[in-house]
């Protein structure tokens, strides 16, 4: 059996990625922040479908020293899957160092030095490292400077590494448009909707499961590194 250990792994997009890899026979090992409740029902189910088939790690990985710390405590993967990420407004005239560190930490900087510190791990399965990016690394969206510059940085970082830990290790990349509606403080009101689903060429959005069947995908196609798929519904066709 393999072993994924998924970033963000309880909630939303990583759960969905979480139960799709899970489906295909891997142990697979949720990270969680916040989402305890989300994360232990999602193990349980997980692990009544097939014991002993699925672990938790709570950490807060914009933290450096928890990241050492998470990394230690993992002997053995084949896939990494650096799915978490903070997502909010940031306009230009309002931002501050708070929200630079809280976003670029958690978007860049952690999947960075947790692709450091399991790379002897994951070298010694010919493993791989997949980052969830997002097309908005190639065309930036409008008050949310810091987080478009956090995805460019982990596309960049995607073809670097794929460099850098070759041939052990495969690194690639999947780029979702829109999937899931943002929630919170970057919820969207029904014309900022509408007029989303107007730049998609197929006028829909995608599901989780179109992400998940594109990291698993990846995750078996051992000729392939250093690639980012844009799942977008054809949204970066469009200026």
């Amino acid at each position: 059996m393999k072993t994924a250990l998924i970033t963000g792994g309880a909630q939303r997009i990583g759960a969905q990625i979480t139960k799709t890899l899970h489906a295909h026979d891997y142990h697979v090992i949720i990270h969680y922040r916040n989402s305890a409740k989300q994360a232990q029902n999602l193990a349980d189910e997980l692990n009544h479908l097939r014991a002993n088939s699925a672990s938790l790690i709570q950490a807060e990985l914009s933290d450096f020293q928890v990241l050492q710390t998470v990394a230690q405590t993992i002997k053995n993967l084949d896939l990494l899957v650096n799915n978490a990420s903070v997502f909010y407004p940031t306009p230009l005239q309002n931002v501050n160092e708070h929200d630079w560190d809280e976003i670029i930490n958690t978007n860049l900087k952690a999947p960075f030095f947790l692709a450091q510190s399991l790379s002897e791990a994951l070298s010694k399965n010919q493993g791989c490292i997949i980052n969830i990016v997002d097309i908005h690394a190639q065309r930036p969206l409008k008050n949310h400077a810091i987080y478009n510059i956090s995805k460019a940085g982990i596309a960049m970082m995607t073809q670097t590494l794929a460099k850098e830990l070759a041939p052990e290790i495969r690194v690639c990349g999947v780029a979702p448009g829109s999937i899931l509606w943002p929630e919170n403080a970057a919820e969207l009101n029904e014309a900022q909707k509408q007029t989303m689903l107007n730049k998609i060429p197929l006028n829909k959005q995608g599901e989780p499961q179109d992400i998940a069947n594109t990291v698993l995908f990846l995750a078996n196609a051992t000729y392939i590194t250093g690639q980012i798929i844009n799942v977008d519904g054809g949204r970066t066709l469009n200026q």
